[in-house]
This record gives C-alpha cells, sequence and structure tokens, in this order.
C-alpha cells in the first residue's frame, strides 16, 4: 500500500504532459547480480559509459544499473527537458522497477539529481555518493545568488544550437581541458557532448545553474558521501557552508586530478566509494 500511495504521489507532482508516459525517457543499462543496488547518474552531456570502470569494480558485488539522460550522448531528446522532471523519472523508474533502497552514484549535474532524489524520496533511497558537484554551483561564482522561479534559457539555447560542427567541437575541445588530466578518454568524453542534443545542453544548462539545493540537502536523511577535485581544497570555506545543512555528510578532497576523478584518480575514488559502501 505504502509503494502505491508513494508512486501516486510521484504521478501527481509531474506536469501533464509526462504524466502518462508509456514509457521513461531514460536510457538503462543493467549489469550485475548483487543483492544490492547501485543507480550511476552521469553528468553533462556524457553517456552512462563514464561509469564502465566503475561498474567492473562493484558489479560482482552490486546489481548496477547506469542511466544516460535523454538528449545525451545520442540518446533520443525530450521536446521540452526539464532538470527536475529527469528526478521524477528516476524516482519513478526506482518505484516501478521495484529497486529496494538503491544506492546512487551522481557526477556532476547527476550528484545534483543524487541530491534532490535523495531530498524529494528520503525513503526511497539508502546511501549516495556525490562526485564533485555542489548544491548551488552558481554561488561558488556569485555569492549573491538568488535562483529564478522561471529562469530565461534563451540564451544559453542560442549559444549551444546556433554554433556550427566546427564551432561546437572546437568549444567542446577547449573546455574540456579544464575538466580532465586523462587524455586516453578525452576524445571519447567529447564525441558524448557532440553526440549530444544541443536544445538539450542549453536547456538543462541553463536549468541546472539555476538550481540551488543548500536548503533542499536538509531533507536528506541518508548517509552521504562527497568526492571532490584537488582544486576544491582552495574553497574550502565556501564548501564547507554550501553542504551546512547536510548533516553527517562526508567532504573528501582528491589528490590529483580534475572534474572526472573516476578517470583522474581512479584508484583513490575506488577506494573512497568502497569504504563508504562497507
Amino acid at each position: 500500500m505504502k509503494k502505491i500511495i508513494l508512486l501516486i504521489a510521484v504521478l501527481f507532482s509531474v506536469n501533464v504532459q509526462t504524466l502518462f508516459c508509456e514509457e521513461l525517457p531514460l536510457d538503462v543499462k543493467i549489469s550485475g547480480n548483487g543483492s544490492r543496488s547501485i543507480i550511476f547518474i552521469p553528468g553533462f552531456s556524457c553517456s552512462g559509459e563514464v561509469w564502465d570502470e566503475t561498474v567492473n569494480y562493484f558489479e560482482k558485488d552490486f546489481k548496477c544499473y547506469v542511466l544516460t539522460m535523454p538528449g545525451f550522448a545520442g540518446v533520443k531528446p525530450e521536446s521540452s527537458p526539464v532538470f527536475k522532471n529527469w528526478v521524477i523519472y528516476i524516482a519513478e523508474y526506482i518505484i516501478e522497477n521495484d529497486i529496494k533502497k538503491p544506492i546512487v552514484i551522481g557526477h556532476s549535474i547527476g550528484g545534483g539529481m543524487a541530491m534532490l532524489l535523495a531530498a524529494s524520496y528520503p525513503k526511497l533511497v539508502s546511501q549516495i555518493v556525490v562526485v564533485d558537484a555542489l548544491p548551488c554551483l552558481s554561488a561558488a561564482f556569485d555569492s549573491t545568488f538568488k535562483a529564478k522561479e522561471i529562469p530565461d534559457c534563451k540564451e544559453s539555447i542560442d549559444k549551444y544550437t546556433k554554433m556550427s560542427v566546427d564551432e561546437f567541437y572546437a568549444m567542446q575541445k577547449t573546455s574540456i581541458k579544464s575538466l580532465m588530466m586523462d587524455t586516453v578518454n578525452t576524445e571519447r568524453v567529447i564525441q558524448w557532448g557532440i553526440d549530444s542534443d544541443r536544445n538539450t545542453l542549453g536547456t538543462i544548462f541553463c536549468q541546472f545553474l539555476n538550481t540551488d539545493l543548500r536548503d533542499t540537502i536538509e531533507n536528506i536523511k541518508c548517509p552521504v558521501l562527497v568526492l571532490l577535485e584537488p582544486s576544491f581544497k582552495f574553497a574550502d570555506k565556501m564548501v564547507t557552508s554550501q553542504y551546512s545543512k547536510l548533516k553527517g555528510a562526508q567532504l573528501v578532497y582528491g589528490n590529483k586530478g580534475l572534474h572526472f576523478i573516476m578517470y583522474d584518480d581512479k584508484d583513490w575514488y575506488l577506494d573512497q566509494i568502497k569504504k563508504f559502501l562497507s
């Protein structure tokens, strides 16, 4: 009965357009046979393949559900993507597939989704791991930031949709240098961006920059591990302040690398998650 009530609550929180969709617009790859489950949420423009090495490490002990979000890395896009609806889709997927108290691991905006999921549905998940994400990215650059009720995303959408293929590739290649030190997977990550729907990129990036979870995370009741790239050490006061309402969270800074911790500091990253889950 509790499951039915929760499912009804989830459904009625969605707008009419998505309310009775026949199939959730998530791409999901399943592997492993463990008694406990892990749901992996990739970051901006990334395929779920970003978790391949992580899944290979954990699938002998866990059942792994690897997501790719609609419009990212070649997955069919939605006409009107909404960041918060993506979190609802994940909750619906967990309920519909009767996944008992999964662990949720999210990178970048996937980390934001993991936090919002755990805050909105505190009884649905058992633990979350946030990989290099903040509750409010915009506040890291603007201490006076206030989220807007309805952000104007036209400029962001135009930025992505009006670039030529060559211009878009050049932008991806430039930005990746500040996001990862690993060179083996560079072209792979760039290609995921190239294969992503431009309208989705512009819309979701704008919406995520307008997301502020600093108060929302107070509703998270499960254990939380936050893994952060080393550069955040120099802004520890800001990071600690953003996570101040998430009582008991473990904030751990990496030793090397940049945003793609799973590539740049793989052994340390896997060891931290293993300790946390055990």
